[in-house]
């Protein structure tokens, strides 16, 4: 029954629980991944169009982008280092959260969170400090490895 709710016909009585608070911040870290990922789709997204930062790390999309900028807008991003650097979070994430049930079966919740969030906090350490494209890339992938520990182990907990 889509968009209905579910009811309790076997028992006679309806389910007891109650909005406590544990129950809400437990919904409030359950939906940090899916913030987290949205957050980085809307800054990367503005980020890899800004002028300064395609003029320090990506020169040749910014020169394609201005040339594009006088005829047609098809195509004026296409550069595999730029894609590179956009989709390295995102695979970062998928593998990671592939690793982190290990991390989380063996060592716990704790630690995985705690692993998650010290390979995001490296990751914007090093996007912050950037000087190459080979820093943006290691510091996304770190960023993803952060993003997916952390999906993973909300996943788990809600279990």
């Amino acid at each position: 029954m889509a968009g209905g709710v579910m009811m309790n016909t076997a028992g006679g009585k309806p389910y007891p629980g109650k909005l406590t608070l544990y129950v809400v911040f437990t919904c409030v870290v359950a939906s940090t991944g899916g913030l987290i990922f949205g957050y980085d789709i809307g800054i990367s997204g503005g980020v890899t169009s800004m002028d300064p930062f395609l003029l320090k790390f990506f020169p040749e999309v910014y020169w394609k982008k201005q040339e594009a900028s006088k005829s047609n807008q098809y195509c004026r991003y296409d550069n595999q280092l730029l894609q590179a650097f956009t989709s390295s979070l995102y695979l970062a994430a998928l593998i990671a959260s592939f690793f982190a049930s290990t991390v989380t079966r063996v060592l716990g919740r704790r630690w995985s969170m705690f692993a998650g969030g010290f390979a995001f906090l490296v990751g914007a350490g090093l996007n912050g400090a950037a000087q190459n494209i080979a820093m943006l890339i290691v510091g996304r992938t770190l960023l993803g490895v952060g993003i997916g520990f952390a999906n993973q182990v909300r996943g788990c907990s809600l279990q």
